[in-house]
């Protein structure tokens, strides 16, 4: 086992399936096989809702197929969701889990009242740069490896909010620039800014984070802090 950093770039172990199930789980979420060969996990509540998509391959993030996708409804009797995010394989589980358990302890699934300076501030925090063009929109590690964006949604996002030309935050690691991504994920512009700084606050963390294996291309970008 080892203990690597920066969590960015320590992949998901090829266990986010298993690693975010068992978060939920332990969260009182219920789950379901679907038709779709997709695994549905739903709050007590009936508010929430995340997905293990992946064998279904709805589309695809940065040319990666998108693995889990979560989604909030204002009340349980609606139809359409508020809100959706979406995340591609390679994904740091760490990050993903610590935005549902945030997710799980908000009542109101739609309403935030936070601002994008909430995301950037929770990356700043951690030592990452903002963008010199883009201050109040993107921020970088200081490895130029991964990036946090409030950009335009790329398509197959949904939202409740039906005007085109909407901006939600977007997060990718890429090791150069234009080469291919190690991961994505895609926020709908809905979701409330605090949700998305606790995926990014997490992302950013500089705790080492346990790894049987590591994404190749990556080695030499990782630190191994210790081996148990």
């Amino acid at each position: 086992m080892y203990w690597v950093t920066p969590r960015h770039l320590a992949g998901d172990d090829g266990a986010l399936a298993e690693r975010i199930g068992d978060i939920l789980a332990g969260l009182g979420w219920r789950m379901w096989p679907t038709a779709r060969r997709t695994l549905l996990y739903v709050s007590p509540d009936g508010l929430w809702g995340a997905e293990w998509v992946l064998a279904a391959y709805p589309f695809e993030l940065g040319g990666l197929p998108v693995a889990w996708q979560l989604s909030a409804r204002s009340c349980v009797s609606s139809v359409m969701t508020a809100w959706n995010a979406y995340f591609t394989a390679g994904v740091p589980y760490e990050a993903l889990a610590d935005l549902l358990v945030e997710i799980d302890s908000r009542r109101t699934p739609d309403v935030g009242f936070e601002g994008p300076e909430t995301v950037l501030s929770a990356l700043s925090a951690h030592g990452w740069l903002r963008d010199a063009d883009r201050p109040r929109t993107t921020a970088v590690d200081p490895g130029f490896s991964c990036s946090v964006s409030l950009e335009m949604v790329p398509p197959f996002i949904e939202d409740a909010d039906p005007r085109p030309d909407l901006v939600g935050w977007q997060a990718w690691a890429d090791l150069v620039l234009g080469g291919p991504y190690l991961w994505c994920a895609g926020f709908s512009a809905s979701v409330p800014h605090g949700l998305v700084a606790a995926f990014a606050s997490s992302l950013a963390s500089p705790v080492p984070v346990p790894r049987r294996t590591v994404p190749k291309s990556a080695e030499g970008r990782l630190t191994v802090v210790r081996r148990s």
